[in-house]
């Protein structure tokens, strides 16, 4: 019986052993380890509920602990972290001896935007890759481009290679992941610039282009005519090939070819007849092929006109004299509702290029006549740049104006005259809701080649209901940028450096958010305080101080913001302007700080003397009370009042013991910054002396009768 005893109690032991091994390294601190946002903290003191829990680590980095508020924790070593709690909770809690602090969870919180399926904040375990992250996001679209993934943090971008890992699940190919990073996943630009859901086997064999700006097209006497993709090295003989070859009506002879908008003709039976590879004409991106019929070739010579491009009917037609422009594009059928009808071009049988603008013509804003067509012409119809995915390659710089910053859809627009600046603006979509909108920039490409900036304050002309004389001049070959306003304290100041100072006004001190914000003339002093979080619960909202920079001398004024909440007077507000600075001090700061015109000296029996701070609303017993009340040695029957603050000095004592019994506070003595209180020591008292000198006499007297003298 007594060995199994023995044994049961040695089990015992060894738990019991283990169990001290477990907390141990449960309250373990690995001094390597940073705390970082999203990970869970454990809290643990016996005794008080509210502090035997987790903690989630938010996005700015705190936790918020009861009777204490926000306190920032991320980036402290596990090492840091317990005594930077236990300061933080030692000004509400007094037994902190048995307070353990410690990380339970490592998490990142992680931003996954574009294409996938559910883009927005993922919180996931610490060391996950970015494929788990994507997993936690949805997965990725149809579409999205694996080789162009882009990791931002901290304002850097740097682009990986997702598919390369895919294909050899290397890790090291994977940028490690920290709190805040945002990964963003572009759609390929093969998908073109339409969302749109379709069934591949479903889809025409007439063309396989996926992106408008590069295709080429092929119609005519073609069997299957379409958009094919472009592909370096393509031939004339590839195209056709592709578009399933000529029909019998076929005139190869004359083929007409557009690339890099230059017309030429290729005559294919000569090239068959010949080989000369000389002979094959050059394919470029945006190419147009164009196989008329034999009969309209054959007649090419005598009268006949090519229309091509956005019309109903492309196609030869035949001329004649006296047959106009007009009437050769009215035959094809007109342009149809994507033609870009104010760049219509004229392609001469002698090699020159006529542009054309049909819309300025029917509105009849245009002075210049109709092109004089002559037989072997061409006439094509453009498509219009905003119906596909927008490229310089459109649009020639010498009739474009580009649009940067916080608009709908930044980027470069076909300029015409008849436009002003509200047009271009409307055009792109407008400012978005975060467009610093009175400080737009304008970068004018002047007619004699040389440039000029102006600044626009869109809201000022809005506001004042300005003529559209009054707006900044835009001419083709300009540039238009709307700046951006911060969004939140922790994005001002990410981008601080892109922001005017002369459109920015600082805040310091006891406040939610200190920085440097952007301010506007039609902004108070209240505005900036609200933007910055308002006052802390340390602050003292009696001594704030305003520097005012626009003076051509140092000024600073004072506030007593606790003033302006009691009596509503909004002419105690000073008037802050743009390059003004703000600064809100603590509350119960070294008496060296405080300046003696707003304090009250407590001297004598007390048990903190010093200088405090006083205002009207107070009274002696206020200051007494600050000061710790009076020690067990003070005589508070003769309290005396030293009156500086006036005309002249004055000194008047006050029986503390006797208002305590009466509580008449009329008998207060009046107090005012600068004064004096001292509080003497009983033992200065004329009482106090004559007791000692009659305890003295008395001891001597029984002395004498002792001893029989």
């Amino acid at each position: 019986m007594s060995k199994l005893i023995r044994t049961l109690l040695v089990t015992f032991s060894i738990f019991a052993l283990l169990k001290i091994v477990f907390i141990q390294q449960a309250f373990a601190l690995d001094d390597a380890y940073r705390v970082q946002v999203g990970d869970v903290l454990r809290l643990s003191l016996p005794g008080e509920e509210s502090l035997d829990k987790t903690f989630d680590v938010n996005s700015q980095g705190k936790i918020y602990l009861p009777e204490v508020g926000a306190l920032k924790v991320s980036e402290l070593l596990e090492s840091e972290l317990e005594q930077t709690t236990r300061e933080a909770l030692s000004a509400a809690f007094q037994d902190l001896e048995n307070l353990r602090v410690y990380v339970l969870e490592r998490r990142i919180l992680v931003t996954v935007l574009g294409y996938v399926e559910a883009p927005g904040e993922v919180l996931s375990r610490a060391g996950a890759n970015v494929q788990s992250i994507i997993a936690q996001a949805g997965g990725l679209r149809a579409g999205a481009q694996l080789d162009r993934m882009q990791l931002r943090r901290n304002g850097q971008s740097q682009v990986f290679n997702y598919k390369a890992y895919l294909d050899s699940g290397d890790n090291d190919m994977l940028p490690k992941l920290r709190s805040l990073d945002t990964i963003f996943v572009p759609a390929s630009p093969k998908t073109g610039n339409i969302e749109a859901e379709f069934d591949p086997s479903k889809v025409a064999d007439s063309g396989d282009a996926s992106n408008a700006e590069d295709a080429i097209k092929v119609f005519g006497e073609v069997n299957s005519p379409g958009s094919f993709a472009y592909r370096p090295g393509i031939g004339v003989l590839d195209l056709l090939m592709r578009a399933g070859g000529v029909t019998r009506y076929a005139g190869v002879e004359r083929i007409r070819i557009i690339s890099r908008e230059e017309p030429t003709l290729f005559d294919l039976k000569h090239y068959l007849d010949t080989g000369n590879a000389a002979a094959l004409p050059e394919i470029a991106p945006g190419t147009t092929l164009f196989v008329p019929k034999q009969e309209e070739a054959v007649k090419s010579n005598a009268s006949t006109v090519y229309v091509m491009g956005e019309v109903f009917h492309p196609g030869a037609y035949e001329s004649s004299d006296g047959v106009s422009f007009l009437d050769i594009l009215a035959n094809a059928g007109g342009p149809t509702r994507y033609a870009e009808s104010r760049q219509i071009r004229v392609l001469k049988i002698d090699g020159t290029v006529e542009r054309f603008d049909l819309t300025s013509f029917t509105e009849g804003s245009s002075t210049a006549a109709l092109p004089r067509i002559t037989p072997g012409d061409a006439i094509f119809v453009p498509e219009k740049t905003d119906m596909n995915e927008k490229s310089w390659l459109k649009v020639a710089p010498d009739r474009a104006v580009r649009v940067i910053g916080e608009v709908v859809r930044p980027g470069r627009v076909e300029w015409s005259s008849e436009m002003n600046l509200l047009d271009l603006l409307a055009h792109v979509g407008g400012p978005v809701s975060r467009a610093d909108t009175s400080n737009i920039e304008v970068l004018r490409q002047l007619p004699d080649g040389s440039t000029q900036a102006e600044l626009f304050n869109l809201d000022e002309f809005i506001k004042q209901g300005k003529s559209d004389s009054e707006l900044p001049k835009i001419y083709a070959g300009s540039t238009i940028r709307v700046h951006d306003l911060p969004q939140d304290p922790s994005d001002n100041k990410a981008q601080w450096v892109r922001q005017s100072s002369d459109k920015s006004i600082y805040i310091f001190g006891q406040v939610g958010a200190p920085g440097r914000y952007m301010f506007t003339d039609e902004m108070n002093f209240l505005d900036i305080l609200a933007a910055a979080d308002g006052p802390t619960m340390d602050a003292d909202i009696h001594n704030i101080r305003i520097t005012h920079r626009d003076k051509r001398y140092a000024e600073v004024s004072e506030l007593n913001l606790s003033l302006y909440f009691e009596t509503g007077d909004e002419s105690l507000l000073p008037k802050v302007k743009t390059g003004d600075s703000i600064y809100i001090p603590e509350k119960n700061r070294e008496w060296t700080d405080k300046a003696k015109e707003k304090t009250v000296r407590v001297m004598g029996e007390v048990n903190k003397p010093g200088r405090y701070s006083f205002n009207d609303s107070m009274t002696i017993l206020d200051i007494l009370a600050e000061a710790g009340g009076p020690t067990g040695e003070a005589h508070v029957k003769k309290i005396l009042v030293v009156n500086l603050s006036c005309c002249k000095n004055e000194a008047r004592s006050f029986n503390l013991l006797k208002f305590g019994k009466t509580g008449d506070f009329s008998k207060l003595p009046i107090l005012r910054v600068g004064d004096t209180i001292y509080v003497p020591n009983r033992e200065d008292s004329t009482g106090h002396k004559a007791r000692t000198i009659i305890g003295d006499t008395f001891r001597i007297v029984s002395l004498a009768v002792l001893l029989g003298l």
